[in-house]
């Protein structure tokens, strides 16, 4: 654990005022795994990988505080120590992957739709704004969350409001029991089969649904997996099975597999070609099949669908997630360059208008770079 007394990242402040001042931009830089999800950053690099520690861990509270530059490897081993987790599975996509980066990423794993996102999981943020201030909000307790949720805000902001110097996170003990269950499942049937299990009080926690082009027969497979209390756990797997005709698999074994899905090493995240971008697209888990260029990978009980596809079909992309009640971004770049296409589809006038505001509240002299990661 790091020294509880306040410490206070003087420098970020000493930088950001006089960015301020000069009307420069600064991009915010922890471990850089994510970095390719941003466009590319504009301005010097703010770097928060000094500032780092457990500053505090209250287990029986289910409460820890970290400083935004801690790995999130040491934050999540002093957790597994404890049995406790961040339940949300927060993707590291490297070695180097940061707790700040993970709130201003606001990017979670697969057990997302039976547990929450990051910001589901923010009680307090201590960062600095544009004007070089270090501000608080939130806390350590849920129910202390007054006035405006900023610390929330954080989540996803991808350090366009500030630069995040602790967070205080709630967190949740390790499932007493875990099982994975396999079924044999086209795109449609799996679909229909996971809104029917959706409806029942089972305790589904993850879900993916991919089609093997690298086996032959191209075999199209549903994954589903189960926490919760054992008895529970064990109750629903007999009656899944029976029910869909599937198959229970070793659970160690396939825990490696889970981690590749949210950390996106699974053989469907290697690009069919240089001119290929993987597209994420959000959309209402009830969802029919979408008409894509490409067999998806599916999580989220058919809320987020994964699809390669070239540049060239952003348009026809976004149109689709549009019409199903969602959107689609461009979530990993060609090699080939990412050809000036948004990252992003336009928000909303009235959403665009609220973003808008919290900048100018935040950084009024737009020191943050907007594509900081």
């Amino acid at each position: 654990m790091s020294d509880t007394q306040e410490l206070l990242p003087t420098d970020w402040i000493d930088r950001i005022r006089a960015a301020a001042a000069d009307r420069t931009r600064l991009h915010i830089v922890g471990g850089a795994t994510k970095a390719f999800a941003r466009a590319a950053p504009e301005g010097e690099a703010l770097s928060t990988l000094g500032f780092r520690g457990i500053v505090s861990y209250e287990p029986t509270e289910l409460v820890v505080t970290a400083r935004a530059g801690t790995p999130l490897a040491e934050l999540e081993a002093a957790l597994a120590e404890q049995g406790q987790c961040l339940a949300f599975e927060p993707p590291h996509f490297g070695p180097g992957a940061t707790v700040g980066g993970m709130v201003a990423a606001g990017l979670s794993g697969p057990a997302r739709v039976a547990v929450g996102c990051v910001r589901d999981f923010v009680l307090g943020a201590r960062f600095v704004d544009g004007q070089g201030q270090w501000l608080t909000f939130g806390g350590q307790v849920m129910k202390n969350v007054a006035g405006y949720d900023v610390s929330r805000v954080l989540a996803g902001s991808w350090g366009q409001l500030g630069v995040i110097g602790e967070v205080s996170l709630k967190v949740l003990p390790v499932a007493p029991a875990e099982a994975t269950l396999l079924f044999p499942l086209g795109q449609r049937e799996a679909l229909a089969q996971l809104h029917c299990w959706c409806a029942q009080p089972l305790p589904l926690n993850a879900s993916c649904w991919v089609k093997d082009t690298t086996a032959a027969g191209a075999p199209e497979c549903l994954f589903v997996r189960l926490r919760g209390a054992k008895a529970a756990v064990e109750s629903a797997c007999e009656r899944m099975v029976r029910e869909a005709g599937g198959q229970r698999l070793d659970a160690a074994q396939v825990a490696p597999d889970w981690a590749a899905c949210r950390e996106q090493t699974l053989p469907f995240f290697q690009a069919p070609s240089a001119a290929h971008a993987l597209w994420r697209l959000s959309v209402p888990p009830t969802a029919p099949v979408l008409d894509l260029p490409a067999s998806p990978l599916i999580e989220w009980h058919g809320g987020l669908r994964w699809v390669w596809a070239p540049l060239d079909a952003a348009d026809a992309l976004r149109a689709t997630a549009r019409e199903a009640g969602g959107h689609a971004t461009l979530f990993r770049t060609p090699a080939s360059g990412d050809g000036g296409v948004p990252r992003e589809q336009a928000l909303a006038p009235a959403n665009a208008a609220i973003a808008q505001r919290l900048r100018a509240a935040f950084d009024p002299a737009g020191v943050f770079s907007p594509a900081s990661a």
